[in-house]
């Protein structure tokens, strides 16, 4: 499987140098109100659930970043849910801890805003949205952070910016090569793992340098990290592979049976995304998988 064969892994705007318009930072992104927000019926006209970009739980609810805002799935219950009212589409989507969130993408379009959002954070877990840096300047399809590191690959420039203040100040670096996903080690914050249009990667100094990570470089996939000797991707047939030595060997461990769009981990389950707009958990490393939320 080479990397010419992952067309939703390769991000749409890689070759579109947009503008920066300035500005952004610190203002309201959403237009949302802040009390506002939770669950809704989907709109008349609403495409529904699609073009997932990212996944996240918090408090035991499954948040769906997609092209046109921001899903819910709580516990127990499978059909996901609009929450709020903005069609911002949200890209590159973490969540830090309960109730805080960062994401990346474009403002709703009844909003007068740049066409790329920067980094933008909640605190209310996605009720609203401001601006906290790069605000008309970057646009993160991949955005990965443990502690105050914040790792992001910014589609408009093919530029890795890292941050150690939470996102608030950025240092450039070099990526290897156009990157579909990035994964930190939860021993180490310096230590990273990313996946390429070249193949597989790894950083031991925060992005400054990167050496290829195995010999079969056309593997390729979505990253996932949840313990040191856990490490997962997922590539674009689906196949679930797992490494215990920090991906320089891998065996494959089962299938979310589709390609992938957003994959993640939280606690000891992990969380798949397909094209087709549902989302998948494994609670057994991988090996089989639910149906955790549908459109």
């Amino acid at each position: 499987m080479r990397p010419r064969h992952l067309p939703l892994l390769i991000p749409i705007l890689f070759a579109l140098a947009l503008s920066a318009c300035g500005g952004g930072e610190d203002a309201d992104v959403s237009g949302a109100e802040p009390s506002g927000g939770g669950l809704q019926a989907e709109s008349a006209g609403d495409g529904g659930l699609a073009h997932i970009h990212g996944l996240g739980v918090s408090e035991d609810t499954l948040f769906i970043a997609t092209h046109t805002g921001l899903w819910v799935a709580p516990e127990g219950q499978t059909n996901a849910r609009r929450f709020g009212s903005s069609q911002q589409d949200i890209m590159g989507f973490s969540v830090l801890r309960e109730g805080r969130f960062i994401g990346s993408g474009h403002p709703d379009p009844t909003r007068d805003l740049p066409p790329n959002l920067g980094l933008i954070e909640s605190r209310d877990a996605g009720k609203s949205w401001r601006g906290i840096s790069l605000g008309g300047e970057a646009d993160f399809h991949v955005l990965e952070s443990s502690g105050p590191r914040v790792y992001g690959f910014d589609g408009t420039q093919s530029r890795l910016m890292v941050s150690s203040d939470g996102g608030r100040s950025w240092e450039q670096r070099r990526p290897p090569a156009a990157m579909f996903s990035l994964a930190i080690d939860p021993a180490s914050s310096q230590r990273v793992v990313t996946s390429t249009e070249r193949g597989l990667f790894s950083s031991e100094d925060a992005g400054k340098s990167f050496r290829p990570l195995v010999v079969r470089q056309e593997l390729a996939g979505l990253l996932a990290w949840p313990a040191e000797d856990r490490l997962f991707l997922v590539d674009g047939s689906g196949q679930v592979k797992r490494s215990s030595d920090g991906g320089a060997q891998w065996q494959p461990v089962g299938s979310i049976d589709g390609q992938p769009a957003a994959f993640i981990a939280h606690g000891d389950d992990l969380y798949a995304a397909l094209a087709n707009g549902s989302v998948k958990r494994s609670s057994d490393g991988g090996k089989s998988w639910t149906v955790r939320a549908k459109p």
